[in-house]
């Protein structure tokens, strides 16, 4: 009979029969016992109270029975421990048992049972077992380490386990090998700073030997040991790829994913020129392609994963586009993937099969998968230059389906078209208005207006169309809104005497009837442009646009790098690295992959040197060409240069017509209207020059001429140490010029001249912006100050700390070194305050781990002062609120080299005299915190 016959018993009193059962002289009759009190266990019952009973059944010869006690020991043994230590004697007896299933079994369960109580006498068999004659009981007890570790780590530190699991590496079993690996793998996760896995060339070589020889996890755990290691050389590089390629043939995909993972980490240390290379690249294909033939959610896994090799190196796939043609009994998510890795396959070879597919996927009925259909014709216009025409006719034909989704998605694809090749497939424009009433999506809304506002000149009724869009000007959204806006002032600028009503109606609507602030932002920086500066407004909004980029969604290089390190694994998956979605980040490093040789640095194709990728000396700290704030802000707002200044005037702000002779001269006439004086916000203030201002936030973002906190001179160099000149000094900075004040004293008996100053590269590339001039000879016991001007146009290079900066100073006697620390401060620039809704868009952008929290004790100053304070040294307040008593400042600063720092500042209310900052730090150079927080320590006390 099945032991199903345990789980059916539904007796009252069942607990004394148990106990009865247990305590019986038959072996049988105990071994059924103890099976239905793990059946009772297993279904949720409490049978706690039997532990004595069942304990006393552990001394028996047989082994099904002990398991079973075993069993029921590691499940109660937590919630009664003072009972689990009767168990002790029993397991340590069983540690020394003839029989080796018996001795794995022991050290095995008193590795499971996480009680203190026990832990200590778990050393003594434990250490007996690591060196155990039989390999079975050794790997399990290599396991066991790592378990007894995770419950006291200094215990086993103490006790020498790391050592000998260690030793076991060297073991002439691959999977005691194995899970030693898998066991010091563990460990060194949750201790990142520890070189537990301390691997050389020789123990490299123990590892490759087992590899071939141990179970399928065995490898896997190896495997993601080895790509861990960084060789020390290319052919020791090659030599360890030519033992794991044969892995690439494995039947489990998770090797295979593993194998992958250390070819392609290795392989950015071989030459391009050599043969080998070559070799590798056809050998990684077929296990790749092989990975497809899979159940659908193992050909997922292996898709995204391809994913990021195909942009690491599409050579090795570009001859096998063919399998990643869609299947119709594919699911959605296959789908999707496929279409990805088809448009970065996508090549001048093979673009005519690639676009004949993708013609048919656009006539399937899964809407999502046509969308992303059309989208990917788009995306290989752009992509492949030579088959742009053949694009333009098959999306043509697309439109020509009527089908609503279809037209709009093609619709949205077009306008980048007309961004990539201007110029040249414009005569498709009249068919796209033909299809104007059809559009309901904002996104092709929004991609139509900006093909008329954009070719209003060939279009003849461009007014009539736009006109129709600005009917239900409130009711569309965003993203249209702003676009129409732009259209209209684009059509305006170019048809001026046609348009004019329909201008003023457009900026009026978007900066009187409108609350969302960037619409009115936008509205009113083109109604001051149009007003002050016709000439500028069009260079400003008809300038050349920059042709856009084929790849728009490539990972970004420094970030594919670190997730190829992780192939297999589920930041693979997600595209993301684990320190973005491991709660707490425990055990997370980031890793990269090794220098490239210098012979295969010069080799470097374009094809897989992605543009814009950081050369090797570029330090983090600063941010990528596409960094998100960038350069959002450098918005020059300033009158124009050479134009008059702004009146100061008491004029009423009201009855000044900003859009008044600037486009009179434009479109040669007196009867512009101004706005009506009533619809103008009461609270532009009452003067011309306050009104502008004000509407503009000319002052806001500007440093104010007090300038920033300046800390008292410092001797930076000693006369002891350079032949009796000191150099005293401190760092300033006025109205956006950095300054380093020098005071020079010549403390030795003869004339000092001729000098000069260099600095080395620094973190944020400071150098003197003009040579140091002395202009007279420096006398004996004379003392001259000198302000030295400073840019940060200077070569880079990222510092320890960060704000470190070394100098030369030269003069007739001699060359002369000394580094010195430099206030954040000083980099804060001017235009670093963000609006409201960016500030809180990037807050919740940024990744949570990013944020740094510190505490400033003892400040003296009130929520006004401190926003005051930190004003002048250009940390502007975003926002300000007040939670249970406690003032909140939000606020934004941003650095010299376009890094922004988002905060947030608690006010804690205590004694009146003093209290207490709690300051948040978010930034995407996290490295920058620390001195940011010392920033405003020093600025906050001072």
């Amino acid at each position: 009979m099945t032991d199903s016959k345990y789980f059916t018993t539904t007796k009252k009193g069942e607990i004394f029969e148990l106990k009865a059962e247990l305590n019986s002289d038959k072996k049988e009759k105990k071994k059924e016992a103890v099976k239905k009190v793990i059946a009772s266990m297993t279904v949720g019952k409490d049978v706690s109270a039997l532990f004595p009973d069942v304990v006393n059944c552990m001394q028996t010869d047989n082994l099904e029975l002990k398991k079973l006690v075993y069993l029921y020991l590691m499940n109660y043994a937590k919630s009664q421990p003072d009972m689990a230590i009767m168990a002790v004697n029993t397991f340590v007896k069983d540690c020394e048992d003839p029989n080796p299933l018996i001795r794995a079994l022991a050290v095995r369960t008193m590795g499971c049972i996480r009680v203190d109580k026990i832990t200590e006498y778990l050393c003594e068999p434990l250490r007996k077992c690591l060196k155990d004659e039989d390999p079975y009981v050794r790997k399990t007890a290599a396991v066991c380490v790592a378990k007894l570790h995770d419950i006291n780590a200094q215990l086993v530190e103490d006790q020498g386990f790391l050592d000998t699991l260690k030793d076991l590496i060297s073991d002439s079993n691959p999977m005691v090998v194995a899970n030693a690996v898998a066991a010091l793998s563990e460990i060194a996760e949750s201790h990142p700073s520890s070189n537990l896995l301390d691997l050389n060339p020789q123990s490299i070589n123990k590892l490759l030997t087992a590899l071939n020889e141990c179970t399928e996890w065995g490898q896997i755990f190896i495997l993601d040991c080895l790509a861990n290691y960084t060789p020390k050389d290319d052919r020791e590089a090659q030599s360890i790829c030519e033992r794991v390629t044969p892995r690439l043939s494995h039947a489990n995909s998770a090797v295979v994913l593993s194998a992958v993972k250390v070819l392609m980490k290795f392989m950015e240390m071989l030459s391009k020129d050599l043969d080998y290379y070559g070799t590798l690249l056809k050998k990684l294909a077929p296990p790749l392609v092989t990975l497809l033939s899979a159940e659908p959610e193992l050909q997922y896994v292996a898709l995204r994963n391809i994913n990021l090799i195909v942009q690491k190196r599409p050579e090795i796939l570009k001859h096998e586009m063919k399998v990643f043609f869609v299947k119709y009994n594919d699911p959605i998510y296959v789908k999707l993937e496929k279409l990805d890795i088809m448009i970065r396959l996508a090549s001048q070879a093979n673009i005519a099969q690639v676009l004949a597919e993708l013609k048919e996927y656009a006539t399937e009925v899964d809407v999502d998968f046509v969308r992303k259909a059309v989208r990917a014709i788009g995306r290989c216009a752009i992509k492949v230059e030579q088959s742009a025409e053949r694009c333009v006719s098959t999306l043509l034909d697309l439109i020509q389906t009527k089908v609503n989704y279809v037209v709009q998605e093609a619709i949205v694809v077009i306008k980048d078209i007309f961004r990539k090749y201007p110029n040249k497939y414009e005569s498709v424009i009249a068919t796209l208005c033909e299809n104007l009433d059809s559009l309901d999506e904002p996104e092709a809304r929004a991609a139509m207006i900006w093909i008329v506002g954009e070719y209003a000149e060939r279009i003849d009724n461009a007014d009539e169309l736009l006109e129709s869009f600005l009917e239900g000007f409130h009711d569309e959204s965003t993203q249209v809104q702003l676009q129409l806006l732009t259209a209209i002032v684009k059509l305006f600028l170019k048809k001026p005497t046609e348009t004019q009503e329909l201008v003023q109606q457009v900026l009026s609507l978007a900066t009187q009837d409108s609350d969302n602030p960037d619409l009115r932002d936008r509205g009113y920086i083109y109604w001051r442009l149009l007003s002050t500066d016709p000439v500028a407004a069009k260079e400003v909004v008809l300038a050349e646009k920059p042709l856009i980029s084929e790849e728009t969604d490539l990972i970004e290089p420094t970030l594919l790098d670190e997730l190829i390190c992780y192939i297999g694994t589920l930041a693979s998956v997600y595209h993301k690295p684990p320190s973005a979605f491991v709660e707490g980040g425990r055990g997370v490093v980031h890793k990269s992959l090794p220098p490239r040789t210098a012979s295969s640095e010069s080799t470097e194709s374009p094809e897989t040197a992605p543009a814009g990728a950081p050369s090797g000396e570029q330090p983090d700290v600063i941010p990528t060409q596409g960094d998100l704030l960038g350069d959002l802000l450098n918005l020059d707002l300033g009158p124009p240069v050479g134009g008059p200044p702004l009146t100061t005037s008491s004029v009423q702000m009201g009855a000044v017509d900003l859009l008044g002779g600037g486009l009179d001269s434009l479109i040669g006439g007196p009867n512009f209207v101004a706005p009506p004086a009533a619809t103008v916000p009461p609270n532009l203030g009452t003067s011309m020059g306050s009104g502008l201002s004000d509407l503009f936030d000319l002052t806001s973002g500007v440093g104010t001429l007090s300038g920033s906190y300046v800390a008292p001179k410092a001797v930076w160099l000693p006369a002891m140490k350079a032949k009796g000149l000191e150099i005293s000094g401190t760092f300033t900075r006025q109205v956006g010029s950095i300054s380093m004040d020098l005071q020079l004293t010549n403390k030795a008996l003869q004339v000092m001249t001729d000098f000069a100053i260099q600095f080395n590269r620094n973190s944020f590339g400071l150098a003197p912006a003009a040579p140091l001039q002395v202009h007279a000879p420096l006398s004996p016991n004379q003392t001259v100050e000198i302000s030295l001007p400073l840019n940060t146009v200077g070569s880079v290079m990222k510092m320890e700390p960060l704000n470190n900066l070394q100098v030369a100073v030269k003069n007739n006697i001699d060359v002369f070194y000394f580094s010195t620390l430099y206030p954040l401060h000083i980099l804060f620039v001017e235009d670093g305050k963000m609006d409201r809704q960016m500030f809180l868009a990037t807050w919740k952008d940024i990744p949570n781990e990013n944020e740094a929290q510190f505490q400033i004790r003892d400040c003296s100053l009130n929520a006004e002062a401190v926003s005051s304070r930190l004003q002048s040294s250009n940390i502007f307040t975003v926002a300000k609120r007040n939670v249970e008593g406690q003032d909140m400042l939000y606020q934004s600063l941003k650095l010299t080299n376009g890094i922004w720092v988002l905060a947030e500042l608690r006010i804690q209310p205590g004694n009146p005299s003093f209290t207490d900052l709690e300051l948040s730090l978010k930034c995407r150079a996290p490295e920058v915190s620390q001195h940011v927080y010392q920033a405003y320590e020093t600025i906050l006390k001072n």
